[in-house]
């Protein structure tokens, strides 16, 4: 038996180097008529094949992308065994790039996230767009967001500057020595409530969906408001893409016990994080929304597609996080922070629903009925994102210029980029 299994063996690997090829050609098609710059995703099993690389268990082979002029361009291997790398194709154009075995060099990391136990069990993540966080404590259970004016990652460096515990100590002793302004100007000055030259932390989330988040409805049309992630894995921290897991506890939903997960990745070079959310538990098919807290201090200032499939809101920050006396002065440097929600799916109804909550009035929601399968999770996938007008690099500067976004996104969502082999 083991003279046949090692005679099987080499048969099956003859067959494979004669039809392997030195490289596999990656052809990447636009259905859509705009220009479109993007992360694509092909199967690292499928390369292999093409390659002949028999697989070993669940390691890949080292591949490095190429694009038509022999230019290694950055890639990346994700934990659901996806290569992926950023591509450029033409209104209803195609492009052209190769992979071969061979090791890539080392990549500039463009989107990363961790665990700041600096500030408890905040978690973040960011790219070189935009940036995130959750907290894993108290009221505030949305999606919060760190405006960036460049495309360094800077969430390291902020939560250090916000938590330099000797700067925050001479603060308190000048204020305990009756000088107020000293101490209120010495924390300003290392705060990231304040833009310091590469953006700033100056949304407000509290119990609210923030900027992207997801709950179920109950019976009544009301949002069953999530709690805060009770745990999180890591899947992916860069290069190109960072990819973390959240549970969160189980909550009594009419009458059932309700277990919801979600996988979160965000894309080198986008504005838009991609979700999918899982419930487990259910028995019925209620409905799920995902939207935008609206504030009071632009409160008719959000733009609803139900036939295109996006929301908007143009968000202008919140001063109230600065002293009474630097509001109004603070208050002008927040610029515009718009925040967006995209839906795949084509059967969503969209809504604005009034919820007054401290500074908010209500939501902007998308929303969608879930299917509900008995050996499965119910699972709903959409992708939030947001902008601000101080960023050079994005242009976005009224919410006309957040819609034609969004409109594109929107449609780009909808019709992925077409991938073939040879």
């Amino acid at each position: 038996m083991r003279l046949k299994s090692i005679i099987l063996l080499f048969a099956l690997s003859t067959v494979c180097t004669l039809q392997a090829v030195e490289r596999v050609i990656v052809i990447v098609k636009n259905p859509v008529k705009t220009a479109r710059v993007e992360m694509v995703e092909v199967e690292c099993s499928a390369i292999q094949k093409k390659l002949g690389v028999l697989p070993d268990g669940e390691n890949h082979p080292a591949l490095v992308v190429t694009d038509a002029d022999g230019n290694e361009i950055p890639s990346q291997v994700t934990w659901d065994g996806k290569l992926i790398f950023q591509v450029g194709v033409a209104g209803q154009g195609k492009s052209v790039y190769y992979v071969q075995e061979g090791q890539p060099k080392p990549y500039e990391v463009k989107a990363k996230g961790r665990l700041f136990v600096e500030r408890q069990d905040e978690f973040g993540w960011e790219n070189d767009q935009v940036a995130y966080r959750v907290y894993g404590h108290g009221g505030a259970v949305g999606y919060d967001l760190f405006n960036k004016s460049t495309s360094e990652l800077m969430l390291d460096y902020w939560y250090a500057s916000e938590q330099n515990q000797e700067m925050r100590s001479v603060s308190r002793q000048l204020e305990e020595r009756g000088y107020q302004d000293l101490a209120d100007q010495l924390y300003n000055a290392f705060s990231y409530h304040v833009d310091h030259g590469k953006g700033m932390d100056c949304y407000t989330v509290g119990p609210t969906l923030g900027g992207g988040a997801n709950a179920l409805l109950n019976p009544d049309g009301s949002l069953f408001m999530p709690q805060c992630y009770k745990s999180y894995e890591i899947l992916d921290n860069g290069p190109l893409r960072f990819t973390v897991k959240f549970t969160y506890p189980e909550q009594d939903y009419q009458g059932e016990k309700v277990r919801e997960t979600r996988i979160i990745s965000l894309d080198a070079g986008s504005q838009f994080n991609r979700v999918s959310v899982s419930y487990e538990g259910l028995s019925q098919q209620p409905q799920m929304a995902a939207g935008v807290v609206v504030h009071k201090s632009n409160p008719n200032a959000y733009v609803l597609s139900q036939e295109q499939g996006y929301i908007g809101y143009e968000d202008l920050g919140d001063a109230s996080v600065y002293k009474a006396k630097y509001q109004e002065e603070e208050g002008k440097k927040m610029g515009k922070i718009y925040v967006g929600v995209l839906f795949p799916e084509k059967n969503i109804s969209m809504t604005y629903q009034q919820r007054e909550n401290g500074i908010a009035t209500g939501h902007v929601l998308g929303i969608s009925q879930l299917s509900t399968l008995s050996s499965q999770p119910s699972t709903f996938t959409y992708y939030f994102g947001s902008g601000w007008n101080k960023n050079p690099n994005t242009g976005f500067q009224s919410l006309t210029d957040w819609e034609a976004h969004l409109s594109h996104e929107a449609e780009c969502v909808r019709n992925p980029l077409k991938i073939s082999l040879k």
